[in-house]
């Protein structure tokens, strides 16, 4: 995935990736007679991390040890299937 991250300013623009992204997955291994859960991951374009937002707001150079980005995640709430008994 690219970034849009300006580091000189701790901008960033929403202009890659998709604004939806839908799909179709199903489970190749799927017994209708065991309990299964399911969950999906995220991940977020990369955006300014706050130590970047601090260097440029008081004109300081960036903290070398860390990134100027972050790319955040993130997992939905389970999805439980309970098999008929």
């Amino acid at each position: 995935m690219g970034s849009t991250v300006d580091v000189a300013s701790a901008t960033y623009t929403n202009a890659i990736g998709a604004p939806a992204l839908q799909g179709f997955w199903e489970d190749p291994e799927f017994d209708a007679a065991q309990d299964a859960f399911y969950h999906v991951r995220v991940i977020e374009i990369p955006k300014p991390r706050w130590t970047t937002h601090d260097a440029a707001f008081y004109g300081v150079p960036l903290p070398e040890a860390v990134p100027a980005e972050v790319q955040d995640r993130a997992y939905t709430s389970p999805i439980f299937y309970t098999a008929a008994r």
